[in-house]
C-alpha cells in the first residue's frame, strides 16, 4: 500500500500565466497544495531554509532560466527536489541537469495524470529521505552523550559479547558492565539491545570522538 503524503506542496515556477493556472487547478483536483511563482527571481527571493515541497520548474523563462534557478539552489545547498518542465529542444539540458542532481524532467506536452503521479512519487521519496535524515541526526546526538566507557561496553555488547566477556576484556567487574550497559541503553532511548542493534552498527561506537564523561 502506498504511504500517504504529509502536507504535499508543489512550487510551480513558470513565467506563463496560463500554465501556472492550469497546473494549480490540476494539482488541486488531487488535493495537493501549490504555490506559484511568475519568475525564478521571485521564487529564489521567497524561499528560506524552512521551505518544503517539490519544485516544478520551467527550463526556459524570461529573466533567469530554470537552469540558473537550479544552480542557485545547489549553491544554497537546498535539497528540495526539482522536476524540470522541458520542450523537445531542451532535452540535452534536462539530461545534464539530472546528472547534477535534478529529480526528473517532464517533456511538454505532458499527460496530466502522469505528471501529478510523478510529482507525488518524488515528494514521497523526498519525505522518506527527510524522515530518515531526522532519525539519523537524532541517533547521532544520542551517541554524543555516551561516555567513553559506555561506548566500549555497548560496542562489545552489540558485537555479541556476554557481560562476563566484556568485564574480562575491559578489566572491570560484571556489575560495572551492567551499570554502563543500562545507562547506555537509556541514553540511546532503546528498550533492549536488539532494538538498538537494528539501528546502530557497532563500528560507529569505535570511532574516536573523545569521551562525553567518565
Amino acid at each position: 500500500m502506498t504511504e500517504p503524503l504529509s502536507s504535499p506542496l508543489v512550487h510551480i515556477v513558470d513565467d506563463d500565466d496560463a500554465i501556472r493556472d492550469a497546473l494549480s487547478w490540476l494539482f488541486a483536483t488531487r488535493r495537493v497544495d501549490t504555490r506559484t511563482w511568475s519568475s525564478g527571481e521571485a521564487f529564489l527571493q521567497a524561499i528560506t531554509s524552512e521551505t518544503q515541497g517539490c519544485i516544478l520548474l520551467d527550463i526556459r523563462m524570461g529573466g533567469i532560466s530554470g537552469l540558473e534557478v537550479f544552480e542557485r539552489l545547489r549553491q544554497m545547498h537546498s535539497d528540495l527536489p526539482v522536476i524540470f518542465l522541458t520542450g523537445h529542444g531542451d532535452l540535452p539540458l534536462a539530461v545534464n541537469a539530472l546528472k547534477q542532481g535534478a529529480a526528473d524532467f517532464i517533456e511538454k506536452p505532458f499527460n496530466d495524470n502522469d505528471l501529478v503521479d510523478r510529482v507525488l512519487e518524488v515528494l514521497r521519496s523526498y519525505q522518506a529521505s527527510q524522515a530518515e535524515r531526522a532519525s539519523e541526526d537524532a541517533l547521532e546526538r544520542r551517541l554524543e552523550t555516551l561516555s567513553q566507557r559506555e561506548r566500549e561496553v555497548l560496542g562489545l555488547a552489540l558485537e555479541g559479547r556476554l557481560n562476563k566477556q566484556i568485564a574480562e576484556e575491559l578489566n572491570i567487574t560484571m556489575r560495572t558492565v551492567e551499570v554502563h550497559r543500562a545507562r547506555a541503553l537509556e541514553k540511546m532511548q532503546a528498550r533492549t539491545l536488539l532494538e538498538l542493534a537494528r539501528a546502530l552498527d557497532p563500528a560507529r561506537l569505535r570511532e574516536d570522538r573523545g569521551p562525553a564523561g567518565a
